[in-house]
């Protein structure tokens, strides 16, 4: 028996034990349950881990000097993401209908179909204009994906995910430390990227609260 053994581990070995002992008096092999009153253990519960302000500047120079096909499409997705608070799901889910570039906003529908306006980060404008002007035109109609895959269909949350895991391996960043979950409220984070008053606008309350948490 390992006594160095950590609470998630644990845990597994008692919800065992109990479903074993469950079995047992079920098919009455035994008339007392022998695990009675043992509780489970609490987990430890990991704190987020967002990228340091060196990390993301290391992660856009990466995107900015990456020659490799689709590298100008993965620059505005992965600073739009950083930069917006949008979750992945809103963000492959985004049409050209949604992107008022002449406003510099983003209306996203979120979850339970709530509709929020972003305002666009002013490093994100730039880019956008010049990566619409390189799509054809059928690509730019108000319903079509702003972004597409390699196959120029509609990409999904597990592909986002994978090029956002190929993507820091290739800037020598660790795929297994960052997520996608915590990469869109990273700015957040550095108050250098925001005026005190686009806070409220960019970021929802549910996303406010588990940033702040860190604090």
């Amino acid at each position: 028996m390992n006594h160095n053994a950590k609470p998630r581990t644990l845990q597994r070995r008692i919800s065992c034990l109990k479903s074993l002992s469950s079995f047992c008096l079920k098919e009455r092999y035994m008339e007392s349950d022998f695990m009675a009153g043992i509780q489970a253990l609490k987990s430890d519960k990991n704190l987020p881990v967002y990228m340091s302000l060196e990390e993301l500047q290391k992660l856009f120079r990466f995107l900015e000097k990456d020659e490799r096909p689709l590298a100008y499409r993965n620059n505005v997705l992965f600073k739009l993401l950083a930069t917006s608070g949008m979750r992945r799901q809103e963000l492959v889910d985004l049409t050209w209908e949604q992107v008022n570039l002449d406003n510099q906003t983003i209306r996203v529908f979120g979850k339970g179909k709530k509709e929020r306006l972003l305002p666009m980060h002013m490093i994100v404008v730039p880019l956008f204009h010049h990566y619409k002007e390189h799509l054809a035109e059928h690509q730019l109609h108000d319903t079509e994906p702003v972004f597409l895959n390699k196959n120029e269909e509609k990409m999904t949350p597990h592909g986002l995910h994978v090029i956002f895991k190929d993507i820091l391996l290739k800037a020598g960043l660790p795929p297994k430390r960052f997520s996608l979950h915590y990469f869109c409220s990273t700015l957040f984070l550095y108050k250098c990227f925001y005026r005190p008053t686009e806070i409220e606008c960019v970021f929802s309350l549910p996303l406010l609260l588990r940033v702040l948490y860190l604090y």
